[in-house]
C-alpha cells in the first residue's frame, strides 16, 4: 500500500476520533480530558502489547530484548511525550470550543512540522535525498493543503470572534480568548512530536526502528500516561475511575478510531514524511465536516472553500501517487 493510501486512511479515522472525542468532553467534568486519556491509553496499550505478542517482517519489527525496549522507548520519548501532551491539551480545549473551531487551528501543525524537517535534513546535509520527492504538482498540492487548512483556522477563529462579539458566551466559552491557548499549545507539540517522528522514521539517520517498534513504543508510554491519569483521578476523587461505565462508551470509541489512525499514521511518515504530515493534518477537514453534519455546528461559506482547497490538493496528491505506482 502507498503512503497516500496510509495518509488517506488516516485522515478519516482520526477525524471520526475528533467526534467521539468532542461527544466525549463535557464542559461539566473538570477531569473530562483525563478520563479520555485513561481510554486512549488503554486501548494503545493492549494494541502495543499484542503486537509485542504477534509475528512481523524483521523489516517493521525489531527483535529486542527488555534492554533494548528500555533503552529505544527512552530515544523515541521526545516524540512520544510531545504527542501526548499535545492530545491531552487538545482533549482539555474540546471542553470550551467547537471541533469545527479547535481542530483546524490545532492542525497547522502539518505545515509547521514539514517545515521543521526540511531544515532538519538541510543542517545534516540530506537535502538533495528527499528533493527527489518534489516535484511542481506536488509542492503545488502540499501548499494547497497547507494554505486550505491555515485558512480554515483563521476562518474559523474569526467566525469565533464574530459570533461571541453578536451573542453573550455560553458558560463552555467562558475562557474567551484564554481558551485559544488550548489549540495553540496542541499546534506547538504535535509540530515537535511530528517533526522528531519524521526524523527518527528516516531509514538513514532514524534510530532504526521498524513501523510496528514505533506503535509498540508509543503505545507503551501512553499507557504509562493514561495509568497515571487513572491514579490522579483515584486520589482527587477519592474513588476509582471506572472507564468501562456505559456512558464512557464515547471515550472508547474515540480511543480505537485514534489507534487505527495511528497505525496507518506511522507507515505514511515511513515512507514520505515531509509530504504525509502536512496531508494527515488536514484530517481537521473531516471533523469539520462531521461536526456539521452530527454536532449540528454551523459551515459558512468560506469554511466551504477551505475545505475544497484541501481537498483539490489532496486529489492531486491522490493522482500523482497513481501515476508514480504504474510508471
Amino acid at each position: 500500500m502507498s503512503w497516500f493510501l496510509f495518509a488517506l486512511i488516516c485522515l478519516l479515522g482520526w477525524g471520526c476520533a475528533d467526534l467521539f472525542y468532542k461527544k466525549s468532553s463535557d464542559e461539566h467534568d473538570r477531569y473530562s480530558h483525563l478520563r479520555i486519556a485513561v481510554w486512549v491509553g488503554l486501548v494503545m496499550g493492549v494494541c502495543a502489547v499484542a503486537m509485542m505478542i504477534l509475528p512481523f517482517d524483521e523489516e517493521l519489527k525489531t527483535p529486542m530484548s527488555l534492554g533494548a525496549l528500555v533503552s529505544n522507548a527512552v530515544k523515541y520519548s521526545p516524540a512520544s511525550l510531545c504527542y501526548i501532551v499535545s492530545m491531552v491539551v487538545g482533549y482539555a480545549g474540546l471542553r470550551y470550543m467547537e471541533v469545527s473551531i479547535i481542530s483546524p487551528v490545532q492542525n497547522a501543525s502539518g505545515g509547521l512540522s514539514a517545515v521543521f524537517m526540511a531544515m532538519y535534513f538541510l543542517i545534516v546535509g540530506r537535502m538533495e535525498d528527499i528533493a527527489d520527492t518534489f516535484d511542481p504538482w506536488t509542492i503545488a498540492a502540499t501548499v494547497l493543503i497547507v494554505a486550505g487548512v491555515i485558512a480554515l483556522a483563521v476562518v474559523e477563529q474569526r467566525l469565533a470572534w464574530e459570533e461571541r462579539r453578536l451573542n453573550p458566551p455560553e458558560k463552555k466559552y467562558r475562557f474567551g480568548a484564554l481558551a485559544l491557548l488550548f489549540p495553540i499549545l496542541y499546534c506547538l507539540f504535535d509540530t515537535l512530536g511530528t517533526a522528531a517522528d519524521g526524523v527518527i522514521l528516516d531509514e538513514e539517520v532514524g534510530l532504526g526502528l521498524g513501523e510496528v517498534d514505533v506503535l509498540i513504543l508509543y503505545g507503551l508510554t501512553f499507557l504509562l500516561a493514561g495509568i497515571a491519569a487513572w491514579i490522579f483521578l483515584w486520589i482527587r476523587e477519592k474513588k476509582p475511575y471506572n472507564p468501562f461505565a456505559r456512558t464512557e462508551g464515547p471515550k472508547a470509541l474515540a480511543a480505537c478510531c485514534e489507534e487505527f489512525g495511528q497505525v496507518f499514521y506511522v507507515f505514511a511518515m515511513s515512507r514520505n514524511p515531509m509530504v504525509a504530515a502536512p496531508m494527515v493534518a488536514s484530517y481537521c477537514v473531516v471533523s469539520v465536516l462531521l461536526g456539521h453534519l452530527f454536532l449540528k455546528e454551523k459551515l459558512k461559506p468560506l469554511q466551504y472553500v477551505c475545505i475544497l482547497a484541501v481537498i483539490a490538493g489532496i486529489i492531486i496528491l491522490g493522482v500523482l501517487d497513481g501515476i508514480s505506482e504504474a510508471a
